[in-house]
């Protein structure tokens, strides 16, 4: 065959070259035939003869490796081909032999060894739009992912690769061996340059002649060596001069500027500014809190103009709307005070939230959990926050902090404890006093009026001081003679020794017992036919206090929470007995207080994710509220309303008004995942709610759209 590309030869070398001297094998017939039609056909250019001379030499290939046994089948098989050669051959005729026959080498199939799919695919291709809209829908799907039941997060484990060695062979690394001579002369001046020592001029005019007047023994030489030293003093020393002069202006400076930057005029004018600095960022936000309305100054910068526009604006709009409204009424001759109430049904609608408007917090506080919060008696704008871990394994240094609303960036006060600070009070009779009460059982009162980090008394010299946590503390007013203004303060604690004391502040603090909580069966009812059982021996037979709270009309009694789960109820003048113990929590009680407007019940809040509404005159509990699987740390009745109370939960605080529902809260704020609410604080004089919480940072929250009903109606 031959293969001819636009007329040029392009037929392709054999790779074999046969060894002329090798003995040929021998042959059968029909192998001697189709080599002799072969090389007959091989003049000519027909694809037809090239098949069939390849047929045959396939069929003498496997005559060659027959089986004798088969040798018959095989003559049968080789004669069959013979005759189709010989019929093919006398189909040929002259034409077809010179006639030219074009062949047309094609590609094969291409055979994939190994297909790695491309991760990206062109903007331009077919699939691009398929591909597209599915990247769209994955996206969706991890947006819509959290908080959503349809998804579950499971943990897989995956088979590690084989880990491979690869060596790498680089060029040798020199290593050069280099020193030097140093002298003592040379270390003096290096550790010395910065450090240049004043000198007065006359030391250095001294320094110059002693140069100058050295003896000379030779001639001109000597004579040129001399002027040239004499030189080189001068200006040494007139630069030393210079430096010193420099040195002594630049401590001049310092000295000045540290003397006006420590100046109590500075530091008064710093205070100043500060305080317009903070108004002027924080005023909306006041304004809010204070519930007075948002005031926009007229000479405002270009830079807010666009907000006046838009303020003029909205009100222009809301004034033709008004008109329009009062056009229509006219029409539709509407009552006026029809219309009033539809408003005040379209207003009820509007569902209660909580509205965040800033957070006490600063880098001092950062990581320090928010024990407890309490307002001062005389300033309402003043705020005490405690700060201290409840777990024994987290302790560390606690901090107590004075916020005012003229500053929620820093603290006023900053009180720094060697122990976490678990519970605070302001004191009424002396409003400067600071009772802090801490994780190690001690007792220390701070003056607040004071700048000074020190506490003004202390209970580690007492020998009755708390041998566990002071979980809380509260300045109480109580009648102590018969006429009216014989009310004294005292300062009640409770801790996790068992013990409720009343601390008298004189030259040094000093306590005695209120009472010793003791610990109590619990009321198990005897089935029939049961054995009594013996009573157990307790390792302890006092039980942890963990809260307190005195009645609001007569402050000689009072209710205490342990932690076994029991409420009891105390006299002051009883310090052996209890009057009554409410069972009905599982676990420890964190806080019980009274209905400032009803003072015959009273809230308890426990670690076994309840909290109880009870009245005082009933040891079984009139409503248990659990909206959520979570430990309630906090609760507080609100000061303007007997129906609606605050819960600080782990998760989120809770808003409950008893006249709406008792079944769930109108407001639930939740919490970010890393943190957890740990004590809620009603303002005293506005509709605004504190919650803080275990990463150092009390918010404020301004209480929308809760239409409190009337605090006179029980």
């Amino acid at each position: 065959l031959q293969v001819f590309d636009e007329g040029k030869d392009v037929t392709p070398h054999p790779l074999f070259h046969s060894d002329p001297n090798a003995v040929v094998p021998r042959q059968g017939k029909l192998l001697a035939s189709s080599a002799h039609f072969g090389a007959t056909g091989s003049g000519t250019y027909g694809s037809s003869s090239t098949s069939i001379s390849n047929a045959s030499t396939t069929e003498s290939i496997l005559d060659e490796t027959v089986e004798p046994g088969s040798r018959r089948d095989t003559t049968v098989s080789l004669s069959g081909v013979q005759g189709r050669q010989e019929e093919i051959e006398e189909e040929l005729t002259e034409e077809d032999l010179d006639r030219s026959v074009d062949i047309y080498l094609t590609e094969t199939e291409t055979i994939w060894i190994l297909d790695m799919p491309s991760v990206a695919v062109s903007v331009e291709s077919e699939d691009a739009g398929r591909i597209q809209e599915r990247n769209r829908i994955y996206a969706d799907i991890c947006k819509n992912r959290p908080g959503n039941d349809r998804f579950v997060e499971k943990m897989m484990q995956t088979i590690n690769g084989a880990a491979k060695n690869k060596e790498v062979q680089c060029d040798q690394i020199i290593m050069e061996d280099k020193g030097m001579t140093v002298t003592s002369w040379d270390l003096y001046n290096s550790f010395n340059v910065l450090e240049i020592k004043p000198t007065s001029k006359a030391e250095g005019s001294g320094a110059t002649a002693g140069r100058s007047t050295k003896p000379h023994t030779t001639k001109e030489h000597d004579q040129t060596m001399s002027v040239s030293s004499d030189r080189g003093s001068t200006s040494s020393s007139t630069m030393i001069s210079e430096s010193s002069v420099l040195a002594r202006n630049h401590e001049e400076e310092e000295c000045h500027s540290e003397a006006i930057l420590t100046s109590e005029k500075f530091q008064q004018d710093l205070f100043f500014m500060e305080r317009i600095l903070m108004e002027n960022i924080f005023q909306p936000k006041l304004a809010a809190y204070r519930q007075f309305p948002v005031l926009i100054d007229p000479d405002v910068t270009s830079g807010t103009s666009g907000t006046v526009a838009a303020v003029k604006e909205a009100k222009e709009k809301e004034h033709g709307k008004e008109k329009k409204d009062k056009d229509e009424q006219k029409e539709a001759f509407i009552d006026p005070s029809i219309l009033s109430d539809v408003n005040k049904i379209l207003e009820e609608t509007v569902p209660p939230r909580l509205e965040r408007l800033w957070s006490y917090t600063c880098d001092l506080t950062n990581g320090h959990s928010v024990s407890s919060m309490a307002w001062s008696k005389v300033n309402p704008d003043l705020l005490a926050v405690g700060y201290g871990a409840f777990d024994f394994k987290e302790q560390k240094k606690g901090l107590a902090c004075c916020w005012s609303l003229k500053n929620p960036m820093w603290p006023e006060r900053i009180f720094q404890c060697e122990h976490g600070v678990t519970a605070l009070d302001f004191s009424m009779a002396s409003p400067n006093l600071l009772a802090v009460g801490m994780y190690n059982g001690s007792v220390a009162i701070y003056n607040v009026r004071s700048c000074k980090d020190v506490a003004l008394l202390d209970s580690s010299e007492s020998s009755n001081k708390h041998t566990g946590p002071v979980w809380q503390l509260r300045w109480v007013e109580q009648d102590r003679s018969a006429t009216a203004d014989g009310k004294t303060e005292g300062l009640i604690c409770i801790s996790a020794d068992g013990r409720i004391t009343e601390w008298l502040v004189q030259k040094r603090l000093d306590c005695t017992d209120l009472m010793k909580i003791k610990r109590t069966e619990s009321e198990k009812k005897k089935l029939p036919g049961e054995k009594e059982r013996k009573s157990e021996d307790l390792i302890s037979q006092q039980a942890a206090g963990m809260c307190f709270d005195f009645h609001p009309k007569d402050t000689n009694f009072y209710l205490a929470g342990t932690e076994e789960g029991h409420i009891h109820k105390c006299s002051c003048s009883s310090r052996e007995q209890f009057l009554k113990t409410y069972r009905s929590h599982k676990g420890p009680v964190y806080k019980v207080a009274w209905n400032p407007f009803s003072t015959d019940m009273f809230l308890s809040c426990s670690a076994d994710w309840s909290i109880i509404l009870w009245h005082q005159d009933s040891q079984s509990p009139l409503l248990t509220f659990s909206s959520t699987t979570a430990v309630v740390h906090d609760i507080m009745w609100s000061p303007k309303s007997a129906f609606v109370f605050a819960a600080a939960k782990e998760s989120r605080v809770e808003i409950w008004d008893l006249s709406v529902s008792i079944l769930d809260p109108v407001i639930s704020y939740f919490a970010s995942p890393r943190e957890k609410f740990t004590s809620v604080l009603f303002a005293t004089n506005t509709d605004c709610l504190l919650v803080g919480d275990s990463r150092g940072e009390v918010g404020v929250f301004e209480l929308q759209n809760l239409a409190a009903p009337n605090s006179n109606k029980v």
